[in-house]
């Protein structure tokens, strides 16, 4: 599957995904807390995989300029109607991924990717694009599923569920592997934090500078 068919499959699930419920919200506002404390007024920030925009709404108003980008045309037209009714300065929707982004010549001081990293195809060349894509110094801030610390029986089901396309493609990692791949982009790794409110935490929040 080409991430042509990822974005058709996001598309058909944008509607239903807008309607979901965080299931950790307590997690949640301290993913956005902390995230917050990280980012400066003057900053440009890039989130990336912002899906219907429900992140880039909560944080866009305390820095300057905030870019949120998804492959999925039908999440960023829910996350436009959005902002639309309730427009935020410095705010803009865009259909794009890292790797396009990285090829023009804008660049972020701060990036964002929650629940982004296991969707891509090509970690490590999405990691470089995300390297690029920040100017000397900058932050980039990712929280995702390391499904490779999760029960086994999710890795198993998994396949059979893209199968018949109840589920997108997502690469199986454990958190220390993704931390090394992260450090291997060029990346320091200042800290990595645990948010969950309940249950087994198996999405770090990893904070790293670009060297």
């Amino acid at each position: 599957m080409s991430t042509t068919n990822d974005a058709r499959f996001w598309d058909r699930s944008s509607k239903s995904y807008a309607r979901s419920r965080i299931s950790d919200q307590a997690g949640y506002e301290r993913t956005l807390e902390r995230t917050r404390a990280l980012l400066k007024p003057n900053d440009s920030v890039l989130e990336l995989g912002c899906g219907t925009g429900t992140t880039a709404l909560r944080l866009a108003a305390g820095v300057e300029n905030y870019l949120a980008a998804d492959l999925s045309a039908g999440m960023i037209a829910i996350a436009e109607e959005k902002l639309a009714a309730s427009p935020i300065p410095g705010l803009a929707f865009r259909t794009a991924t890292a790797e396009a982004l990285a090829s023009e010549s804008v660049r972020f001081d701060a990036i964002l990717g929650f629940s982004y990293l296991h969707l891509v195809r090509d970690l490590a060349g999405t990691l470089r694009s995300i390297h690029a894509l920040l100017t000397p110094g900058g932050v980039f801030i990712s929280k995702t599923p390391c499904l490779g610390n999760m029960n086994p029986l999710i890795r198993v089901a998994l396949p059979l569920m893209q199968m018949i396309g109840k589920a997108p493609y997502a690469g199986v990692f454990s958190a220390q592997e993704l931390s090394g791949l992260i450090t291997s982009a060029g990346f320091e790794v200042l800290g990595t934090e645990r948010h969950a409110s309940k249950g087994k935490d198996s999405r770090p929040f990893i904070v790293a500078r670009k060297n």
